[in-house]
């Protein structure tokens, strides 16, 4: 019988997280202060993040980083989580080409989300914080960050963008099962969502929009750190055990991809599975090896977005970060995959495309859901809208593979299932869903807000 998952003991999970700052050729530029436009330290990032993971976000000099004790036994609750072959696609496409998936849907809140909402949040309670809060899209993030703060005793608030709320309502209702109070963003209850409100009144919310709210709130509360799930250094650096237990298994396997790829929203779970991969190109050992991040076409950063220092946020409350951005002000159209929804990549993504060692894919949502379908009937795990990107830019790959007759590896990311995201899938089935486009001089006018900054460095 041919082998279709390879899972690692307990024993054999990672014990450090891989920091690949530290061995990036150039190291990404510095978060700036928006208002003296100076490099921030970790005690200035400290002032929104707990301190460990602003010491995390600046660090460029370790490339291993010690995963706590508690978190690991933590982990062990879902980790390691399966490398799957998938035969059935492979036989469905006809393709030569060997692919495998890293199921991360396998965990008590079905995403990659959890491996750093545990972390962030132990760090928040072992420095005296009480409370956390944070934005969602697709409400994955939302969801871990509220088990999490309930493994280690915190308050959680959650900011969810408001159409993603409507359209996947059992995303806050998981929120709330596991104690956290949830506000579709932007809400009355914070200035920077009051602002938007009195803007325009049926403005249905963006990730900028909610990390707006999310900010404003842990800056103004006592005992309080926002914690994020993307974008940002720290995240990317927890996320990387995706990628070590990837190398693991594909040895394992007796292969090695020759592609990898993840979905795009802000660069988590695509960094989570590259960068333990890419130390091996910057160090030659395998360096033929191509990096693929599948965004939509709807919200196209890393293919149509410029390279400057921006806000991560709508309202600018967040430190200027060094980015592939649509502009803080866009705002995206109402597709199903919420979670890639946002307008810029993160800083170490930003700066690793800027060198040429990855490359971005536009997805249409109608070909996303077409390869979503694809692969609940051949694979039997309906993914999440967001991980139905990776899975089409798989398929093309795969395609091209059975057009050259070369026998490619192929490694992706199922970042998440879709079992809360069934509505979606019946909008696609029914024909109500439809593909968005963006024109060049929509991007520009977004464009056209950014701040323009030459660093003082």
């Amino acid at each position: 019988m041919r082998q279709k998952k390879f899972i690692l003991q307990e024993k054999d999970l990672p014990k450090q997280w891989y920091n690949i700052q530290a061995e990036m050729p150039n190291k990404p530029l510095p978060p700036l202060n928006p208002k003296t436009k100076e490099p921030l330290s970790a005690e200035d990032l400290a002032h929104i993040f707990n301190l460990e993971c602003s010491k995390q976000e600046l660090d460029t000099e370790h490339a291993w980083i010690d995963i706590p004790e508690e978190v690991l036994e933590k982990y062990t609750y879902y980790r390691s989580t399966p490398l799957v072959r998938a035969y059935g696609l492979e036989e469905a496409l006809g393709t030569p080409a060997h692919i495998y998936f890293k199921n991360e849907s396998v965990n008590p809140l079905g995403s990659h989300k959890l491996n750093s909402a545990i972390p962030q949040c132990y760090y928040c309670k072992q420095e005296g914080d009480t409370n956390v809060t944070t934005e969602t899209g697709a409400g994955q993030w939302g969801a871990a960050l509220s088990y999490a703060a309930k493994l280690y005793g915190l308050e959680a608030a959650v900011y969810q963008v408001k159409i993603t709320m409507q359209q996947k309502p059992y995303r806050s209702m998981i929120m709330h099962t596991f104690g956290a109070t949830v506000e579709g963003s932007p809400s009355m209850s914070t200035r920077a969502g009051k602002d938007i409100i009195t803007k325009d009144p049926l403005y249905p919310g963006s990730l900028g929009t909610a990390i707006s709210e999310a900010v404003e709130l842990a800056t103004t509360t006592p005992g309080c750190k926002y914690t994020l799930g993307s974008v940002l250094n720290h995240v990317a650096l927890h996320q990387s055990i995706i990628g070590l237990e990837a190398e693991k298994q594909m040895e394992m396997a007796g292969e090695y991809p020759d592609k990898v790829i993840a979905c795009f929203g802000g660069g988590s779970n695509f960094g989570g599975l590259a960068f333990p991969f890419m130390r091996h190109v910057f160090d030659g050992t395998h360096k033929n090896v191509e990096f693929i991040a599948a965004e939509p076409e709807s919200c196209p950063k890393l293919t149509r977005g410029k390279f400057e220092y921006d806000f991560g946020d709508e309202a600018g409350y967040t430190p200027l970060l060094p980015m592939y951005t649509l502009g803080h002000d866009f705002k995206p159209s109402n597709i199903h995959a919420g979670g890639l929804r946002y307008h810029g990549a993160g800083m170490i993504i930003s700066q690793l495309l800027k060198d040429g060692y990855l490359h971005g894919v536009d997805i249409p949502q109608l070909e996303s859901f077409k390869a979503g379908m694809l692969f609940a009937q051949t694979e039997g795990i309906i993914p999440a809208p967001e991980s139905c990107h990776a899975i089409a830019a798989t398929v093309r790959e795969a395609l091209k593979c059975k057009e050259t007759g070369e026998e490619k590896v192929l490694l992706f990311c199922l970042s998440g299932h879709g079992l809360i995201d069934m509505p979606s899938y019946m909008s696609y089935i029914n024909g109500d869903l439809q593909d968005y486009q963006i024109s060049d001089e929509e991007i520009n006018k977004y464009l056209a807000g950014v701040p323009h900054i030459e660093p003082k460095i």
